[in-house]
């Protein structure tokens, strides 16, 4: 995970606006960053999961499973012992429509859209088609959401029998959230290879404001 580590180094030495000043930002806690940025992982070099700092697994695996049943409660996520989002529920753990409402039903005209399945149907019947979209952001429902989504945009990609995926995330946590994103969506490559027949090649982890 040299990458992440570079990363890291990148930001502490480029992002700070002035000498020892911070960028402003919502909290009012002020942070450094950068703009555009860009890791790769080959999944057949193992699984990306970083190594330098301490991860709750079961968080990670049981985020994902919660985002892909399409909840916006976190009862699911305290009965396995997540408590990641309790900080932003309320008083019935209701976070409003956050990642697995825009996954599995997003609101159309006509209804709603399980993004998910189009996507699975699609990799089966049109493997080079590129629109193995995943959209996690809707500027509609940002007033309704606490946090607003930060990974914004997914999108699949076949090479013969590989499938890479590639997000793009408008904001990142460096320290706190990327070493979880990763994790995250690296697992959810390897979920989907397995459900359409394919062999996880690359996860491509794209940074609007990092």
């Amino acid at each position: 995970m040299q990458q992440y580590l570079d990363l890291v180094r990148d930001v502490l030495e480029n992002g700070a606006p002035s000498e020892g000043g911070f960028r402003a930002d919502r909290t009012g806690v002020g942070t450094y960053s950068v703009f555009g940025r860009q890791l790769r992982f080959s999944l057949s070099d193992g699984f990306p999961l970083l190594t330098t700092k301490k991860l709750h697994l079961r968080s990670i695996i049981h985020e994902l499973l919660w985002f892909l049943q399409g909840s916006t409660n976190t009862t699911y996520l305290k009965e396995h012992g997540v408590r990641i989002w309790d900080e932003w529920a309320d008083e019935d753990g209701e976070l409003g429509p956050i990642y697995g409402k825009l996954w599995r039903r997003w609101e159309g005209p006509d209804g709603t859209v399980d993004q998910i399945s189009n996507l699975i149907q699609r990799l089966k019947s049109d493997p080079y088609s590129r629109r193995h979209l995943v959209v996690a952001f809707n500027p509609a429902d940002q007033p309704k959401v606490a946090p607003q989504g930060c990974h914004s945009l997914m999108q699949f990609y076949v090479q013969g029998d590989r499938l890479s995926l590639q997000l793009y995330q408008r904001s990142a946590d460096l320290m706190l959230g990327v070493p979880f994103n990763i994790a995250s969506y690296a697992l959810f490559l390897m979920m989907v290879g397995q459900v359409v027949g394919l062999t996880p090649h690359e996860f491509v982890h794209t940074f609007g404001d990092v």
